[in-house]
């Protein structure tokens, strides 16, 4: 005898996956919107803390993004205060984009709001049980990069 089809784990996954990444997406947004940031600017924002003065492309590149969604990002976090989009010295058609001192200072911050919101969404599972959903979900990326 099968199981009911509803409660097959293959056909809760897509449901619950999509509504736990928007409750993440949520909680995210909630957290950096107090310091200025829209979420998923914060992943730009660690790429520049390593490596300042990237252009949009590199950038795109490095988080796996188109580039004009990183130009628009960077337009949007220009107007904010967080950095600057200046012409290369050496290529004027190409733009880059630097940290501002405000985009410095939150490194610290982010960084803390970062660790709180991961830590409030693992609260209730074990350090084994983390391991293991980290686990899984690197290599449900891997299948949907193949």
């Amino acid at each position: 005898m099968s199981e009911p089809k509803a409660s097959r784990p293959r056909d809760e996954f897509p449901t619950v996956f999509w509504a736990t990444k928007r409750a993440m997406a949520e909680a995210a947004d909630v957290a950096y919107r107090r310091h200025g940031v829209r979420d998923g600017q914060q992943f730009l924002l660690m790429c520049l803390w390593q490596d300042d003065g990237l252009a949009p492309g590199e950038l795109a590149r490095r988080l796996g993004l188109a580039t004009p969604t990183v130009t628009r990002a960077a337009i949007r976090m220009e107007a904010a205060g967080l950095v600057t989009r200046e012409p290369d010295p050496h290529d004027r058609r190409l733009v880059r984009i630097r940290l501002t001192k405000r985009g410095r200072e939150l490194e610290t911050i982010l960084d803390e709001e970062m660790r709180t919101l991961s830590d409030r969404a693992l609260a209730t599972l074990s350090e084994s049980q983390r391991r293991e959903l980290i686990e899984a979900l690197e290599q449900i990326r891997r299948n949907l990069s193949r």
